[in-house]
């Protein structure tokens, strides 16, 4: 023992001795067994990795709004009908949409891929396990709701409805197969693969007005469809006059942002369809989101009143299946949106760098005038001139140095131009609003606006809105349907223009309006080439861009004041039917006292000279005669009644400029059959002259 702690002492006195050296030794040794794996992680951190727009997408799908599956269900759902309208419209036919949701359990989509169910082995394992403790707990909770509710109803308060058990974990996944069937342009069959395959391809890109809000579509479906079943999707398509029908079943390679094709043929197309049929199965919520989808259905049958939706949700549960059809009311349709050129002061550098790279014209003059809108010929030489002595009018424009580029972007950003037109929009229109919204909430009273276009940041606008009071499913208070490009937007709604400019900037009280009490439908729709989204949903408009903050606060206050002339017009009416119901009221009394009075009069001994003149004799006489009687005078006093109340409304009527009868709308079926016609447009009728 002794030897043994010598021998560590003698070791602690070397090492006290030399620390350095020891020091250096620990370095030494620590530097060989990490040397390798530090050179392998900087090695791999200077690897220049790069991700294909599939995979940046699948890893932040909630951007699109694949939040969660319930999330994720609504959103494949939209995104189908919302390219079917476009497909449809895209050709000037009136839509119709078949969507289908059909539920299908866990058994089922095993068996669809080919792996048999197995019985839970050990309970314990999974995440919804209950141990007698939590179980006997849960119960006891349960007898204690039960009693408090039949004590409360012993009592006669009202009772509540059984709380629903949830499980602690994530539960069973829900899988659905998502079908939307069109009847519109349909897709040509070579490019479908790259339409439905290949991410930020398509055909919509361009300034214009669009529905979409990524340029993600379906593909958004499929790659969610990958990732939560592994199942590709089936596609059906056929164009107008093809004989044949094109079927493609394919995924995506979500690395390289390629189509897989699994079959892709053409079939026999017996019935001359032409349209798209797109089929996905993906992981799903429909409880948590059945709300959402059918509000999304109804607010799109207010905005489109002359497309035709048929909706289905299927499950192997009849009482949860459900069919909805939201019938055509016009075939009345808004123009097709336009692409329009850049205005000058919308324009950055790198777009004006594009701009130079795509355009066949030679020279600088004439690239001023042909990519831009509203610069004339005059108006370029000027801005020309205004650049320096190194530019002239007819420069080669692709000689333009990078200096010279930013001279032109500082000088479109500092000069005057007129504000772009809105013959590039294509908004849904009053007629359509008013008959949508008439249509779906039969309102007892509605009113409707469009404003002129307007510009923010060089970009076109219009905002349409549409009041409404009283309706069927249309709660008290303010009811905010909020519609962007015409599409309905349902979620993040407390940030947007729309609900802080009803809440907050209208007085609705001096328009005769009750906000807490009254049923009112506030639906404003803005159409534009680019709507400012806020946040990465993009599901609002922010509040911070002035021109479009005081347009919707102008077209809700015009429809206001038309609404305030029309509840005046109803109060002033129900003010005359009370004073004639009172006044009728009193008739019989009056009746009765005049009569007694007469009579009284009539049977007095006749007066030594004549007190009346020869009328009141000859009533006297006829009273005495009972050839006037008590119902004469009840006659009379009603008539009365009437033409005072006539002449009163008459006289209103006469101040108030209206030199017609209010009219009820009527509306009639187009005629059968193929025609040439002419279009006749006012806010509230069409009138179509078929020659």
């Amino acid at each position: 023992m002794d030897s043994s702690g010598d021998e560590a002492t003698a070791g602690a006195a070397k090492t006290k001795k030399n620390p350095t050296a020891a020091a250096k030794g620990k370095a030494a040794g620590k530097g060989k067994a990490a040397g390798p794996k530090a050179s392998a992680a900087a090695k791999e951190s200077s690897l220049l990795k790069q991700k294909s727009p599939a995979e940046f997408f699948a890893e932040n799908k909630n951007i699109a709004g694949f939040d969660n599956p319930g999330k994720s269900l609504y959103t494949t759902m939209r995104e189908l009908v919302e390219n079917a309208l476009d497909s449809a419209e895209s050709i000037s036919e009136l839509p119709d949409i078949e969507i289908t949701i059909e539920e299908i359990t866990k058994s089922k989509f095993n068996t669809m891929i080919g792996l048999v169910d197995r019985e839970r082995v050990d309970e314990a394992l999974y995440d919804d396990f209950e141990s007698e403790k939590a179980r006997e707990k849960r119960l006891a909770k349960e007898a204690r709701f039960q009693e408090t509710q039949a004590k409360n109803a012993a009592l006669g308060k009202k009772v509540k409805e059984a709380p629903a058990v949830r499980g602690k974990g994530r539960g069973e996944a829900a899988f659905f197969k998502v079908t939307c069937k069109d009847n519109g342009r349909g897709m040509p069959h070579d490019d479908i693969p790259n339409m439905l395959g290949r991410v930020l391809s398509g055909t919509k890109y361009g300034l214009r007005q669009t529905r979409g809000k990524f340029g993600l579509g379906a593909k958004m479906a499929l790659i969610w469809s990958k990732m939560s079943t592994g199942l590709p999707i089936e596609i059906k398509s056929s164009m107008k006059g093809q004989n044949y029908v094109s079927f493609c079943r394919l995924d995506i390679d979500i690395h390289k942002n390629v189509p897989h094709v699994h079959l892709h043929e053409k079939r026999e197309n017996k019935t001359h369809w032409h349209g798209a049929e797109i089929q996905v199965i993906i992981e799903g919520n429909w409880t948590t989101h059945r709300s959402k989808i059918l509000h999304y259905m109804r607010q799109m049958a207010v905005i489109t009143p002359y497309a035709q939706f048929f909706f289905r949700f299927l499950s192997d549960a009849a009482d949860k299946n459900l069919t909805i059809k939201f019938a055509r009311r016009t075939d009345v349709m808004p123009p097709v949106p336009l692409q329009t050129k850049h205005h000058p002061s919308a324009v950055d550098l790198l777009l004006i760098k594009r701009l130079i790279a795509e355009t066949t014209k030679q020279n600088l003059l004439q690239f001023l005038q042909h990519e831009f809108v509203n610069i004339s010929k005059s108006h370029a030489e000027r801005l020309i001139g205004e650049m320096g002595p190194d530019f002239s009018p007819k420069m080669t424009v692709k000689s333009l140095t990078s200096q010279q580029l930013v001279r032109i972007h500082q000088l479109f950003r500092q000069a005057k131009f007129d504000d772009p037109s809105g013959n590039c929009l294509s908004p849904a229109g009053e007629y359509n609003l008013r008959l949508g919204i008439i249509k779906e909430l039969h309102p007892d009273m509605v009113a409707t606006h469009a404003s002129s276009p307007q510009v923010f940041e060089g970009h076109p606008f219009i905002v349409e809105a549409g009041i409404s009071i009283g309706g069927k499913d249309v709660k008290q208070g303010l009811n905010i349907f909020r519609f962007a490009n015409r599409i309905p937007l349902l979620f993040e709604q407390g940030a947007d223009v729309i609900t802080r400019t009803s809440i907050k900037r209208i007085n609705w009280s001096s328009y005769k309006i009750n906000q807490q009490q009254d049923k009112i439908g506030v639906f404003v729709s803005i159409v534009s080439t680019k709507i400012p989204f806020k946040g990465t949903g993009k599901e609002y408009i922010g509040d911070d861009i002035t021109e479009i903050s005081s347009a919707v606060k102008s077209a809700l206050k015009q429809c206001c004041l038309q609404l305030k002339s029309k509840i005046v017009k109803k109060l002033q009416a129900r003010e005359r039917q009370d004073r004639k119901r009172n006044l009728n009221r009193y008739i019989p009394d009056v009746a009765r006292a005049i009569m007694e009075t007469l009579v009284e009069i009539a049977d007095e001994s006749p007066p030594k000279r004549p007190r009346y003149d020869k009328e009141d004799e000859e009533l006297l006489e006829k009273i005495d005669s009972q050839e006037v009687t008590e119902m004469t005078f009840r006659d009379c006093l009603i008539q009365h009644v009437e033409q005072v109340d006539y002449e009163m409304a008459l006289d209103y009527a006469m101040q108030s400029g209206v030199s017609e009868e209010p009219r009820e709308a009527i509306y009639l079926n187009s005629l059968e059959g193929s025609y040439k016609f002419v279009d006749f447009q006012s806010p509230v009728f069409v009138f179509r002259f078929v020659p």
